[in-house]
């Protein structure tokens, strides 16, 4: 059998967004799959302090902070924080334009003063699993820390929100020599809702990183996304699956389409491409 690297998203396509545990039916794919000699990696946004309650359970390793931050087999093989400068401008111009900003550290994230009134305004239920995500984990206070105690640590990321396009224009053009503005699908209330991404790296830029170190095909590689920031990894992985709640941009990427999160999405998904089997997986009869 084929050694397959497998890649997941976490927010709306391993868990529910905003939260930390993945369904049942996707622990046990991810154990069985694991059992059959095939790697299975977290590839996500969060920054790595954010994947904490999630490293309890096993992975091969983590592409953290868009593909800012990876650690495969225990090992940090790369790790790209912004230089100083390039910090210092980008939250100057943002600040100027009055974009509410979320600086993403190893220790954790740091959000203006605000932000969290604007999400309970804007953050609607909807296909927007990164809005849907900040909304929960800044209500529940997961290591979202005021901006008054950020103390200058390194920054991988920083997550930008607007009411209006034009409120980006000016940060574009000061920063997209070196940034790529990730940003989602336009929201229905008509706000804007992304993230700055050093061009040195993406979660595709990660995905070939983690093959390269392992000397693993590109082509053995699968991806599993939910949302525009994993248009890289969905494209660059030999296979590319979205799951059903993705929009439709993220859709037209793919190479196939599977249900999603609650409906068992990776248990289902996993069993298709023969990543397990059903006779070894024993699934409860709701999975069947």
């Amino acid at each position: 059998m084929k050694q397959r690297i497998i890649f997941l998203d976490i927010d709306g396509t391993l868990t529910q967004p905003g939260t930390n545990k993945p369904p049942d039916s996707a622990v046990r794919a991810i154990a069985q799959a694991r059992k059959e000699g095939h790697l299975v990696f977290l590839c996500t946004g969060r920054n790595y302090d954010m994947l904490r309650p999630l490293l309890r359970y096993d992975f091969d390793g983590v592409i953290a902070s868009m593909g800012g931050y990876i650690v495969c087999q225990g090992k940090v093989i790369y790790d790209c924080p912004m230089t100083e400068s390039q910090r210092c401008r980008a939250m100057e111009v943002l600040e100027k334009n009055k974009v509410f900003r979320t600086v993403e550290c190893m220790d954790g994230a740091y959000t203006d003063e605000g932000l969290k009134e604007f999400l309970r305004s804007h953050g609607a239920e909807g296909n927007n699993s990164e809005l849907l995500r900040w909304r929960k984990q800044i209500e529940k206070e997961l290591h979202i820390l005021p901006m008054e105690e950020y103390k200058g640590q390194p920054v991988y990321k920083i997550l930008v929100m607007s009411l209006s396009q034009e409120q980006l224009t000016e940060p574009k053009q000061v920063l997209e020599n070196e940034f790529f503005f990730c940003m989602q699908e336009k929201n229905t209330d008509g706000f804007i809702n992304g993230e700055i991404v050093n061009r040195k790296f993406d979660k595709g830029k990660g995905i070939r990183r983690v093959c390269e170190y392992l000397h693993i095909p590109i082509e053995n590689s699968i991806a599993f996304g939910d949302s525009m920031n994993d248009r890289e990894m969905i494209e660059t992985a030999g296979l590319g699956i979205c799951m059903e709640n993705a929009g439709a941009g993220l859709r037209k990427c793919a190479d196939d389409i599977c249900p999603s999160v609650q409906n068992d999405g990776i248990y289902r998904a996993f069993l298709k491409y023969c990543l397990i089997h059903e006779k070894d997986f024993l699934p409860e009869k709701s999975l069947l």
